[in-house]
């Protein structure tokens, strides 16, 4: 795509896997309650063998002018383009924030129904408020994708972070009922993969597009990481203490420090970083 359509095209990507959470989840809740969950597993299975059929047309990757490019600018092996990038600040800040917004998704994924069980709430709603979740974040993510082009990105990232803070600050805070777990699950859908076009967007306005499915792999990896963080830490604590307060407190601190860890990002390239020499 070209740079002034970058944004908007990651953020209709981003929306149109949002929808999918929209559509699937009440749909899988009411397989499981009919069928088992064994079938609604089978299911999911085959839609995973569709995604992989679905993504054959899109190789091979690159064309003549892209190869012509390379064979003149000879390639860096992938460990020094990552060294190299890592001495980038803003880089590295992007990834570690990007594990929060990780942190937060997962863990809200996974143990939100059961904290919503756990007040007193039918299972069902967890399945809406996932619904709810995907649904706004079509919106969320599209939205961000278009404003990406428009502002900095980094300011973007850190509104959204501190939208979440204060989101879950008074979701956890104020009295719980149906309509806050609803008017909760529309705020964070908003927020939710809406961090995705600005931060898959800066990596590309930092090193380009020759190495960004590497280095933005890198950065999806502290994603995971943060992913794999939240649904663990979540269990523990529950656990150990019988509670889900602790990890909605945990979000809250770490949506702070990745509020202010995007401040200081530079929207530089050091696209000369990664030519070989």
């Amino acid at each position: 795509m070209p740079e002034e359509k970058r944004g908007w095209a990651l953020g209709l990507g981003t929306a149109a896997g949002s929808f999918g959470q929209f559509l699937l989840v009440p749909i899988m809740q009411q397989l499981i309650e009919l069928s088992g969950w064994f079938m609604a597993l089978q299911l999911l299975g085959i839609s995973a063998l569709l995604m992989a059929i679905f993504a054959l047309p899109l190789t091979p990757f690159g064309g003549a002018n892209s190869a012509s490019s390379q064979a003149q600018d000879p390639a860096l092996s992938l460990m020094e383009v990552l060294r190299r990038a890592l001495t980038v600040p803003s880089y590295s800040l992007l990834t570690i924030g990007f594990f929060v917004c990780g942190f937060h998704v997962a863990f809200i994924t996974v143990h939100m129904p059961g904290y919503l069980v756990d007040k007193g709430f039918a299972p069902q709603l967890g399945a809406w408020s996932l619904s709810m979740i995907g649904c706004c974040n079509v919106i969320g993510a599209y939205c961000s994708g278009l404003l990406s082009n428009r502002r900095p990105m980094a300011r973007i990232l850190s509104l959204i972070y501190a939208g979440r803070v204060v989101a879950i600050s008074l979701f956890v805070l104020l009295p719980m009922s149906l309509t806050s777990v609803l008017v909760f699950s529309a705020c964070m859908g908003f927020l939710w993969l809406a961090t995705v076009p600005p931060t898959s967007g800066l990596v590309a306005a930092l090193f380009g597009t020759r190495y960004m499915s590497f280095l933005y792999g890198v950065v999806f990896f502290s994603h995971q990481l943060g992913s794999f963080s939240g649904v663990w830490l979540g269990g523990w604590l529950y656990q150990r203490f019988g509670s889900y307060d602790g990890i909605w407190y945990c979000g809250i601190a770490l949506g702070a420090l990745a509020t202010l860890l995007h401040i200081p990002i530079k929207q530089r390239s050091q696209q000369q970083l990664l030519t070989a020499t």
